[in-house]
């Protein structure tokens, strides 16, 4: 463990909590074991070690990521989420190495979404052949990380979209089983029909999209729709 990072994993040890660790993790269906410190007290824990210790540096950041990420439990990775969110608008092309190992291990929802809209999403922003890169690669594997993450890097796009480039992705998708790939395809549409709800609803009229995909894709409109019933 580098020195750098020692006082806050001595912080998150000392704060450890065996009854929460044990809900955290059936929560998260056992696949990961936790410390047992809730959200806002890790976010807490966080902000008193950046207070003091400041934010690594850019060229240091993918080693501290990869640290974190090795450490047992699954708190450790939500700080490395925390770091990045916090570095995102100085990150190079030379991450993209690191996030796609970041993606690639451990993987779960709770730490690919996170990466894909705050992390990819704003590298691929400032770094369009990047972008360009990285997905024609990511889309092709068999990896249903990648693939989501390909699916929702746009999330917080608005109207800077490719939609062309959105509505492909989905189309490459739409005969995958998985559960995440799916969902992922409903909520990247539903995110989307908040800027764009013509293009959303003939997409999907016209697509012939899993139930599940169908049903999140459309419920951010069927509820204004009832609002202004």
């Amino acid at each position: 463990m580098s020195a750098y990072l020692q006082p806050l994993i001595n912080s998150m040890n000392k704060a450890a909590d065996a009854e929460n660790a044990g809900q955290m993790a059936a929560y998260m269906r056992d696949q990961f074991a936790f410390l047992g410190i809730k959200s806002p007290q890790r976010r807490e824990l966080l902000r008193a070690f950046l207070k003091e210790y400041g934010l690594p540096s850019v060229e240091d950041t993918p080693h501290v990521t990869r640290e974190l990420w090795d450490l047992h439990e699954r708190e450790n990775q939500y700080n490395a989420l925390d770091i990045l969110r916090r570095q995102q608008k100085k990150l190079a092309p030379n991450f993209v190495p690191t996030l796609e190992w970041l993606i690639s291990t451990k993987s779960w929802w709770d730490t690919v979404d996170g990466l894909a809209s705050n992390t990819a999403g704003p590298i691929f922003t400032n770094y369009p052949d990047v972008r360009e890169a990285a997905v024609q690669q990511w889309r092709a594997l068999e990896n249903i990380w990648l693939r989501r993450t390909t699916l929702l890097f746009q999330l917080k796009y608005k109207d800077k979209t490719d939609a062309p480039l959105l509505f492909s992705l989905i189309e490459e998708n739409l005969e995958d089983k998985e559960f995440f790939i799916q969902k992922a395809i409903g909520w990247a549409l539903r995110e989307y029909s908040k800027t764009d709800e013509t293009a959303v609803r003939e997409f999907v009229a016209n697509t012939e999209l899993s139930p599940l995909a169908e049903r999140e894709a459309l419920k951010w409109l069927k509820r204004q729709q009832s609002a202004a019933s």
